[in-house]
């Protein structure tokens, strides 16, 4: 499928980073609307309807957190947070907020393009898809499944719910808050330490090398994602 007629907003105050997101964009066939500021970035997310929007969080006249909040208000649009290094509060907070995930600068056109295709493909893809696919790993949501190359996987009730609430955000980064909250409840988002030992226990069941994991992947001080 052709990016063609698929808008992308760009909002950054850097020029030279907008021009190259712009050239680069489309080149790829994507429409690009582009501004320098937060409130014009509101405004154009109005006007310009775009399929997903690239937020820096170092804007000029108003926080990149508070665009999110803003834009979650009225449109679920994918939101990627385009953020420096070392700013992994930022990112959480963002995250926790409605933002879909997060790139780091400086990076490379072809990861960032990644998670743009990602990011669509999640948006528009149907919630309710029974089966899913991870490379060589299918998660039957219909039957409650597992199986690696075609040998079923025994997990744990809560194995499974963390499973599949990182699978239906397949790709999409998961802040260990939001992981918590889908399989804990509200009244468990300070346990972090439950994570480590249910992500721990998954790998050792999925995974061909627990310590190189192919499908649960660490962001390190934000979450995971399951790719």
């Amino acid at each position: 499928m052709g990016n063609k007629g698929m808008r992308i907003l760009v909002i950054d105050d850097e020029p030279q980073m907008r021009r190259l997101l712009k050239v680069a964009l489309e080149a790829h066939d994507f429409d690009v609307g582009e501004t320098a500021s937060g409130r014009e970035g509101l405004e154009m997310a109005a006007i310009f309807k775009p399929d997903l929007v690239l937020l820096d969080m170092g804007l000029p006249d108003m926080d990149g957190l508070e665009v999110v909040k803003r834009i979650r208000e009225w449109s679920p649009v994918p939101i990627i947070i385009l953020s420096v290094r070392d700013q992994e509060t930022e990112k959480v907070a963002a995250l926790d907020n409605g933002a879909d995930d997060y790139v780091t600068k400086p990076f490379g056109m072809g990861e960032l393009l990644a998670r743009i295709r990602t990011a669509l493909r999640h948006a528009t893809s149907a919630e309710s898809e029974p089966v899913l696919d991870f490379d060589g790993m299918v998660i039957d949501l219909a039957y409650r499944r597992v199986s690696v190359d075609g040998e079923e996987v025994k997990l744990t009730p809560t194995e499974y719910e963390m499973l599949k609430a990182l699978a239906l955000h397949r790709g999409k980064v998961l802040t260990q808050r939001q992981l918590l909250r889908a399989v804990w409840g509200p009244n468990f988002e300070q346990e972090a330490h439950y994570l480590r030992v249910y992500i721990g226990q998954l790998r050792h069941k999925i995974e061909k090398d627990p310590s190189r994991p192919r499908h649960i992947i660490t962001e390190p001080g934000v979450g995971y994602r399951l790719v």
